[in-house]
């Protein structure tokens, strides 16, 4: 088994001011946690990206970047979304890394999956999507909501793997041939199991969300849904498509 790849842990950020400074000594904990126990190279980074952020979530991966070299950061101008940050990392650990694992900054999606994640990756895997265990803190609504919501993207053309969200690992291929699906409307979770490659699956217990609020409203739920009916009609381009237009700073 192949040990020690260069890991980019990918962790989009929006206004998280209130959310980093109880989840950052988690992230930086568990990635040092994995490079002692040779899942990941020393040189791998939490990368943490702030999509346009208008409170102090910036000058706090500053602080957290200048006090540990494993912490990375990426600032985008102007706020683009959470699946546009999440792509910028991916392209930026795609010319940086060997894989990349995207998760949320509140740490609801369990951060002791990567390493289960890691080693199926060293097995072979190019995809390992995070699956929810179950939903039952969720209400009656909630369930039927999100059934109803898989089966219609399921449908109309968008195959998503249930209960997964953009909790995943990408291996090097995965990610560059994702970056060829680019558009103004991404949805990730529906264009990763198109990319012809293998994919496996971590399952977990969600946690509550340690601080801060969900960013993810109304209608941003709404935006993302009519995308996730659109990328079923996205075709691979030639190139990759730059972001650097956005990058406003990186910190490495």
């Amino acid at each position: 088994m192949e040990r020690g790849k260069r890991l980019f842990i990918v962790v989009p950020c929006y206004n998280e001011e209130d959310c980093l400074p109880a989840t950052q000594p988690i992230f930086a904990a568990e990635l040092k946690e994995m490079i002692r126990k040779g899942l990941a190279a020393e040189d791998s980074r939490v990368l943490f990206v702030d999509d346009g952020s208008k409170d102090k979530t910036w000058d706090l991966i500053r602080s957290y970047h200048e006090a540990d070299p494993l912490c990375a950061g990426l600032r985008l101008l102007p706020n683009g979304g959470h699946q546009k940050a999440v792509m910028a990392g991916i392209m930026e650990a795609l010319d940086r890394a060997d894989v990349s694992i995207s998760i949320d900054a509140d740490l609801q999606d369990n951060i002791y999956a990567m390493q289960e994640m890691m080693r199926k990756y060293l097995d072979g895997a190019h995809i390992v999507c995070g699956v929810r265990n179950s939903r039952a803190t969720d209400s009656f609504l909630k369930r039927f909501t999100a059934r109803a919501y898989y089966f219609l993207m399921n449908v109309f053309g968008a195959k998503l793997i249930f209960d997964h969200a953009d909790y995943r690992l990408l291996d090097k291929e995965a990610m560059g041939r994702l970056c060829l699906y680019h558009d103004d409307a991404l949805f990730l979770r529906g264009m990763i199991t198109r990319l012809g490659l293998s994919t496996t699956t971590v399952t977990y217990d969600r946690n509550v969300r340690m601080a801060g609020e969900s960013k993810y409203t109304l209608p941003k739920m709404l935006k993302l849904a009519k995308d996730g009916f659109a990328c079923g009609k996205l075709k691979p381009k030639d190139i990759r498509r730059p972001y650097d237009e956005r990058i406003r700073e990186k910190l490495f």
